[in-house]
């Protein structure tokens, strides 16, 4: 039985003494600040890696408005780039740091970077690949806002692009033309993305993969949104998403749920981009090879950022 009359602060203070304070002992974590980003980014061994992460710090220094900051990153990331580097992955990584200084007003070295990146293109073997990076030239070429405003630099990327989509196994054409097509609408060419728009329709109701169908409905539905006709775009995003949410396959899922986002964004509905790039997020996290997941993640996030700014 404890003892009568003990000071009535004695519990308390015992109480104190042994329970220990909420979060004793952990440091505080916030975010990481540029400089140190940089300093990771640097002790990266691989290249190819490290001009990656550089790309994307250069990316948030541009959204904080460091202009400067980032085409010293960008400059960096490019001076990394060799050669003899994987073309598939360098021409990528060229389009996507042309695109950074086109949104800086660094155009005379973005137009550089922007014909590297195509001409690494060239060398590209895996026809869709191609196709991709020629498509995101073209879109870099084309956009009067945040891009070059180059029109027939533009025309002639996607001309490469459709050679290389009629060569393409039939089973990939889906693919290859949903690039182009939402490529197209992005820089004006309102009438051939319109016309590839009503051929991605068509494939799409022949296709068995939901992984086609749902890029297939997606693109059209972004060729619609973006010509304006949001009511035909809200049908197709819907068939669409059925198709991407019945996708099984992580690393398709994942990317079927991105393009669909990608339309919402188009037609203007952030929230539902939001939702299915949430899920996307997931099914990125599952993908059994490293590379892939980061790949697919980085692609997620970086929408997920654009889609959270305009809800």
């Amino acid at each position: 039985m404890p003892p009568r009359n003990l000071p009535r602060w004695l519990p308390i203070l015992l109480l104190l003494v042994l329970v220990p304070a909420v979060g004793c002992g952990k440091k505080s974590t916030g975010p990481k600040t540029i400089a140190q980003q940089l300093a990771e980014a640097r002790a990266i061994e691989s290249p190819e890696a490290k001009a990656r992460a550089l790309v994307r710090i250069a990316r948030r220094q541009l959204k904080s408005s460091d202009k400067a900051g980032a085409g010293k990153t960008l400059a960096e990331a490019r001076g990394l780039i060799k050669p003899d580097a994987d073309p598939a992955v360098a021409g990528q990584r060229l389009v996507e740091i042309a695109d950074l200084y086109a949104k800086s007003d660094a155009r005379p070295v973005a137009r550089e970077s922007l014909k590297q990146g195509i001409e690494m293109a060239g060398r590209v073997t895996d026809p869709i690949a191609k196709i991709r990076i020629l498509a995101d030239a073209a879109t870099v070429s084309g956009a009067k806002t945040g891009g070059l405003g180059d029109a027939k630099a533009a025309r002639e990327a996607l001309d490469s692009a459709t050679a290389a989509a009629e060569g393409v196994e039939e089973r990939f054409k889906v693919q290859a033309f949903a690039a182009i097509a939402v490529a197209l609408a992005k820089v004006g060419q309102n009438a051939d993305a319109t016309k590839l728009a009503d051929r991605l329709e068509e494939m799409a109701r022949g296709q068995e993969d939901p992984r086609a169908k749902a890029e297939a409905l997606a693109a059209a539905a972004n060729v619609r949104a973006e010509g304006g006709d949001k009511a035909k775009a809200a049908t197709l995003l819907a068939e669409a998403d059925a198709a991407a949410t019945a996708i099984s396959k992580p690393e398709n899922k994942a990317y079927g749920l991105l393009a669909v986002a990608g339309a919402f964004l188009a037609n203007g509905d952030a929230a539902a981009a939001v939702r299915l790039l949430k899920t996307a997020e997931k099914e990125a996290a599952k993908i059994a090879d490293p590379e892939g997941q980061k790949n697919a993640l980085e692609k997620v996030r970086l929408m997920l950022a654009e889609a959270d700014r305009k809800k």
